[in-house]
């Protein structure tokens, strides 16, 4: 998802709650003030004049409000990251936060202001690579999108036709079914692989050959534009740019993204695969 410069602020918000570290916190409560910083495409609000093609704030701040009433967390780094996410999940046309809990009466015998925790949550744009070469294989890739649709801080918004293409790499093998998926979600690089492996597990994947059959794959190619390499992930996808099952479905959802390395699109690295392959 794009990043909007268009923001509504919503400044020093009073709210009263139960949060903190110490037993009497939790009993008694104390005011909590919240700032937040709502990123928006106020364009097309703004020109046809259309609360409803915007976000209400008086509505945010009431759900802020009662949010905060009916939970407790001993620490406001917890009421941070779970309030932006929730928010985030409440208003679909907020893009992104940046949320800031501010506890003027924390427990410290210093003079003081207040102490916060400020955060910046959003929905992150990621391709998905997805396959199977075993059983039923439309049934498990049918199924492994029903799973990652299920998940409350992910949403499938994208899906390419479906290509039968030969096995890579290890090929004696039945051909797989490929395509791709672009998915909006709240989750974290690491936190999103986590999930994608845990509906692999649910499906009964097994990893005995390198690139051998599977009854599901999942793999993060593009994540927002970030660049990561790590013990557990690499973004974007290892040599995705000469894979012709990877590039071919990808187009079709993705053809004017660029890939973060190369600094080409999608569409002109399927080209180059293409005139490649043709020249073997």
């Amino acid at each position: 998802m794009e990043k909007s410069s268009d923001k509504i602020c919503i400044e020093n918000l009073e709210v009263y709650a139960r949060h903190g570290v110490f037993p009497e916190e939790n009993k008694l409560g104390q005011k909590f003030v919240i700032c937040a910083q709502l990123e928006v495409d106020a364009a097309k609000a703004a020109r046809q004049d259309d609360l409803a093609l915007s976000v209400n704030y008086g509505e945010v701040c009431y759900f802020i409000k009662e949010w905060m009433e009916q939970h407790t967390f001993r620490l406001i780094e917890t009421v941070a990251d779970f309030l932006a996410r929730e928010i985030l999940l409440k208003f679909p046309l907020v893009q992104g936060i940046t949320l800031e809990v501010k506890k003027p009466n924390a427990p410290i015998l210093l003079p003081f202001e207040w102490v916060s925790v400020k955060v910046e949550r959003r929905w992150h744009n990621v391709y998905v690579g997805i396959g199977s070469n075993m059983g039923n294989r439309e049934a498990y890739i049918r199924n492994a999108m029903a799973l990652l649709d299920k998940q409350r801080d992910c949403r499938i918004v994208k899906t390419s036709n479906w290509f039968v293409t030969a096995p890579y790499g290890y090929t004696d093998q039945p051909e797989f079914i490929n395509g791709c998926l672009q998915v909006q979600t709240l989750q974290s690089p690491d936190e999103f692989l986590d999930t994608l492996h845990m509906i692999e597990q649910q499906l009964g994947r097994e990893r005995k050959i390198h690139w051998g059959p599977r009854t599901i794959d999942l793999d993060i190619l593009l994540y927002d534009d970030a660049v990561i390499n790590t013990e557990t992930l690499i973004v974007p996808h290892v040599d995705m740019q000469n894979r012709m099952f990877v590039l071919k479905p990808l187009e079709e959802i993705a053809g004017f993204v660029r890939h973060p390395l190369l600094h080409q699109t999608i569409h002109q690295l399927c080209e180059q695969l293409e005139t490649k392959l043709k020249e073997k």
